[in-house]
C-alpha cells in the first residue's frame, strides 16, 4: 500500500477501518484536485498544477475527512468537494505568498514566479481561487458565506503582515493575530466543512471549528520552531530560511521581547538579527545562539500549551477512533517541533 500525503507528516492510523476511509477520501481528493486544475489552455493547466505536483502534506483535506467522521454520512460526496475547496484555496495563497516573499523555491522545486514571472504566478493563484469558488458554490449559500469570510481573514492577515507592526503595538501579539488569520482560519474552516457536510450537529461543528483554529495556529508555530531546530530540512525548507529572510517567527519575537543588551550572548544575537544573514557564517552563528536560548524553550512551551488547549476541546466530542486520531494530531504538532 503506497503512503498517503498525510503520512509525510508522520501521522499514523490506529484503526484500520478509519484508515481505509480516510485513504480512500484522500485519493478522491487528489483526483479531484487534478481534475479541478485542468484547463482547455495547456499552459494554464501546467501553471496551475505546478505547485500541486511538488507534493504537500494535505493537512487541510486530512482534517476535513477526520472531522467528517463525527457526522452520520462521513463519505458524502460533499465532504470530498469541501476538502478540495480548502486545498485549492491553500495552494492559491502559496502562489501569491511566493510572489510577495520573492521566493525561488517551494517544496524543493522552483516557484511559479521563479519559473515564469510574477504576473503568471498571481494570475494562476487567482484562477485557482476561481476554481475553488466555482466548487464551493455547489455546496450551498452558507458554504459560500463561510468560504468568503475565511478568505477575508486570509487577506486581512496578509495585509497586516505586509504593513507590519504599528506604533505602540506589541510585535508578538501582532504576529500571533496574523498567524490566526493566515493559517488558523482556513484550518478551522476545514474542520467545520468536514463536520457540516457529514451531517454533524451544530454543537459538534462549532467544537471542531474551534479545534481547527487552535491546532492550525499551533501547526504554524511549530514550523517556526523547526526553522531554528531542524538539521535535515524536515520542515520542507532549508533550516534558518526565515532568519535569513528576516521573517518574524515565534522564537525570535520572544527573544526580542526579553533580550538583555548587557548579556553578551543576547547582545551578539541582537547584532546578528539586525545584520545581513545571507552570510552563511552569520546565519549559522545566529542559529547556534538561538538554539541554546531560553526563548526557544518558551516557544516550544507555547506550542505544547496550544496543542493541550486543542486537545481539551476534543473532550466535548464522542469517544472513538476519530477522536483518537485528532488527539494524535495534537501529539504530532508537539513532537515535530521539539
Amino acid at each position: 500500500m503506497s503512503p498517503s500525503p498525510a503520512e509525510s507528516l508522520g501521522f499514523e492510523f490506529v484503526d484500520s477501518a478509519l484508515e481505509a476511509r480516510v485513504r480512500a477520501g484522500l485519493e478522491a481528493v487528489e483526483q479531484a484536485l487534478r481534475d479541478s486544475t485542468r484547463s482547455e489552455a495547456p499552459f494554464v493547466t501546467e501553471a496551475a498544477q505546478h505547485v500541486m505536483a511538488a507534493g504537500g502534506k494535505r493537512f487541510r483535506p486530512l482534517l476535513v475527512l477526520l472531522a467528517a467522521e463525527f457526522g452520520p454520512t462521513p463519505v458524502a460526496p460533499e465532504v470530498v468537494d469541501s476538502a478540495v475547496v480548502v486545498e485549492l484555496t491553500h495552494v492559491a495563497t502559496l502562489y501569491h505568498d511566493d510572489v510577495m516573499d520573492e521566493a525561488a523555491l517551494r517544496r524543493g522545486a522552483s516557484t511559479a514566479n521563479a519559473r515564469w514571472d510574477n504576473s503568471v504566478a498571481i494570475l494562476t493563484g487567482d484562477w485557482l481561487f476561481a476554481r475553488a469558488s466555482d466548487l464551493v458554490a455547489s455546496l450551498g449559500p452558507e458554504a459560500v458565506r463561510i468560504q468568503a469570510r475565511t478568505f477575508g481573514r486570509l487577506v486581512e492577515g496578509q495585509i497586516r503582515e505586509t504593513l507590519g507592526v504599528t506604533e505602540g503595538q506589541d510585535p508578538l501579539a501582532h504576529y500571533l493575530s496574523v498567524v490566526a488569520d493566515k493559517t488558523g482560519s482556513l484550518i478551522a474552516t476545514s474542520a467545520l466543512f468536514g463536520a457540516r457536510f457529514a451531517g454533524a450537529s451544530d454543537e459538534i461543528q462549532e467544537t471542531l471549528r474551534a479545534f481547527g483554529e487552535e491546532i492550525g495556529a499551533a501547526f504554524q508555530l511549530a514550523d517556526d520552531i523547526l526553522d531554528v531546530t531542524s538539521e535535515s530540512g524536515q520542515s520542507g525548507k532549508t533550516p534558518g530560511t526565515d532568519l535569513r529572510e528576516g521573517v518574524p517567527t515565534l522564537p525570535v519575537l520572544i527573544f526580542r521581547a526579553q533580550a538583555d543588551p548587557n548579556d553578551p550572548a543576547d547582545a551578539r544575537l541582537l547584532e546578528l538579527l539586525d545584520s545581513d544573514l545571507t552570510d552563511d557564517a552569520r546565519l549559522a552563528e545566529a542559529l547556534a545562539i538561538l538554539r541554546e536560548h531560553s526563548s526557544l524553550r518558551q516557544a516550544e512551551d507555547d506550542v505544547r500549551r496550544r496543542a493541550d488547549d486543542a486537545r481539551k476541546l476534543l473532550e466535548d466530542l464522542p469517544e472513538g477512533s476519530a477522536r483518537a486520531a485528532l488527539e494524535s494530531l495534537c501529539d504530532l504538532v508537539v513532537t515535530r517541533s521539539v
